[in-house]
């Protein structure tokens, strides 16, 4: 037991450190995506048993990333959320059993939200190129023909 435990405690610094970087800005969606996440795969748990915590971990990821992200990163981060926290209590559940799936959906949940806000938001940025939004055109006021 104690080498399952400390199996999926490794798994889970070493998810955690590599989501650093890409969580250093989003740390609001960092933390909704993993309150959500394990919230979501403890009722699941509860409900369900494995089954049920990994469909509530990635429904509380994906909730969690909604309510913490704004509305450039929003679809983003629900959807990074809900990836990150049902493949994050899969795989914790494999490892480590009820504990190891609720580290699981934490953990990939809070990474997932602040990849997919991080994508989103440089997405929603990206476009303003093409829309409009930094280079308008001019309307010709002149040269107009009636006929």
């Amino acid at each position: 037991m104690l080498k399952k435990i400390a199996g999926t405690t490794a798994v889970a610094a070493a998810m955690a450190v590599a989501s650093l970087p890409a969580a250093a800005g989003d740390m609001n969606n960092a933390v909704g995506g993993a309150l959500g996440g394990v919230a979501g795969a403890a009722v699941g748990n509860a409900i369900g048993g494995s089954t049920g915590a990994v469909i509530g971990g990635a429904v509380g990821g994906g909730a969690g990333g909604a309510v913490t992200s704004s509305k450039q990163e929003r679809t983003g981060a629900v959807v990074g959320g809900a990836l990150g926290g049902g493949a994050g209590a899969a795989a914790g559940n494999a490892m480590g059993g009820t504990a190891g799936s609720l580290v699981g959906a934490a953990v990939g949940g809070g990474a997932g939200a602040a990849l997919g806000g991080n994508v989103s938001r440089n997405n929603s940025h990206s476009d303003d190129y093409y829309h409009g939004g930094k280079h308008k055109k001019k309307h010709k006021k002149y040269n107009k023909h009636y006929d």
